[in-house]
């Protein structure tokens, strides 16, 4: 007999666990696919993240917590430095220890959860609407119906596609994303260090975020349009000759980060996208755990309120497409504009600013002090900059 759910969520990252958690919690009968062997494996992302974005979900803990960081420090591409520790403070996560935490909260919730299960496709029914997804499992296929399906499948979101939602991301708002795990590697005051130049990664920039063993992600993003000419891995392998020669790899990762604006739709009949399959990614900086859980938390409530109504329809889920502009997406489309103009700036203009904020006490600087030295020029921009600084977005 075939299995039926209220909500199936594909992909256990940050926002799948959320939406389950959601559905779950309210009395859905909500299952969870995981692709992989283990949730949280593997790890692609930086695993930097705000303290005040992971408080909005669930309390601190040290066992996913590989390191707090205090602040930031800046390298313009002639070296000079600026610090700044008015961020607010961050963590560097264990993601691996994280998203199981997050998925386990989830399963509590009463979510059932499948591992090493891939979907291979949607279901559809006469009518050709969505109701439920394909699966693969050791040598095994099963239709699995559900009233809705929530896609935390990643930057590549097959579901999206297969539901008809237009995915595709040009390759000037795609950066390749390489990153290793090392070992042997020093670092400073609890900061994160953030390197910009053409050389050092264009279009991006490349960071080393530490951990509290001894070791850090170094690791490097560069626009699309750059990565045609050379690849993401012969920029990082450089920096890494150059800032941390005698570093060893423990693990290595590779991908796509998008750094776009919200897709124009990320609902449709049956059908929500949440995370990087609906490009929830700040594009400014690239960071997507706390995005990602924003999202997972709105569809997963839209769920709950689309069974209340006893309606999965797309105007019915469309309330998802439009909290969230409200939410995050709007914001996005300014973080958006300012980004398309500092990945303008050179070599030259990036050394002026730092030279210009370089004696400045960090203390007392801020980011938007930083970003506000940098676009002086440019007014246009300035103005989405002083709206972020007054909704305490940056």
């Amino acid at each position: 007999m075939t299995k039926k759910y209220d909500v199936i969520v594909v992909g256990a990252g940050p926002g799948g666990s959320i939406a389950a958690y959601e559905a779950a919690k309210e009395g859905l009968k909500t299952l969870l696919i995981e692709k992989d062997r283990e949730i949280g494996i593997p790890v692609r992302c930086t695993e930097g993240t705000g303290h005040a974005g992971i408080a909005e979900f669930l309390e601190p803990n040290p066992k996913w917590i590989a390191a707090v960081v205090d602040g930031a420090r800046f390298f313009a591409p002639d070296g000079t430095t600026v610090d700044v520790t008015t961020m607010g403070g961050g963590y560097i996560l264990e993601r691996r220890i994280f998203d199981r935490e997050l998925a386990n909260r989830a399963a509590k919730a009463g979510a059932e959860i499948r591992v090493r299960t891939e979907v291979t496709g949607l279901v559809f029914d006469a009518a050709g609407r969505v109701c439920g997804v394909k699966t693969y499992f050791m040598n095994h296929q099963e239709d699995i119906h559900a009233n809705i399906v929530i896609a935390a499948d990643g930057v590549e979101s097959r579901v999206g596609r297969w539901a008809g939602l237009k995915t595709v991301s040009s390759m000037h708002n795609m950066e390749s994303n390489c990153q290793y795990h090392m070992a042997n590697v020093t670092t400073e005051n609890n900061y994160c260090e953030f390197h910009f130049g053409e050389e050092v990664a264009p279009g991006g920039y490349a960071w080393v975020f530490p951990k509290m063993d001894g070791t850090a992600n170094v690791g490097l993003g560069i626009s699309g349009d750059y990565a045609r000419k050379r690849p993401a891995i012969e920029y990082l392998n450089a920096f890494i000759r150059r800032r941390c020669p005698n570093a060893q790899p423990l693990g290595f990762t590779i991908g796509g980060v998008p750094v776009s604006t919200t897709l124009k739709a990320i609902s449709t009949d049956h059908v929500m996208l949440v995370g990087d399959a609906a490009r929830t990614v700040n594009p400014m900086t690239g960071a997507g755990i706390v995005n990602a859980m924003k999202s997972g938390r709105e569809a997963g409530q839209v769920a709950v309120e689309a069974h209340q109504r006893g309606d999965f329809s797309a105007k019915i889920l469309k309330r998802y497409d439009k909290r969230w502009e409200n939410l995050i997406g709007k914001v996005h489309k300014r973080y958006y504009r300012i980004r398309e103009v500092v990945d303008q700036f050179d070599d030259d203009q990036l050394n002026r600013i730092a030279h210009l904020l370089q004696d400045a006490d960090p203390e007392k600087l801020t980011l938007f002090e930083v970003f506000k030295t940098a676009l002086l020029k440019h007014p246009k921009v300035l103005l989405d900059l002083r709206y972020l600084l007054s909704i305490g977005y940056i």
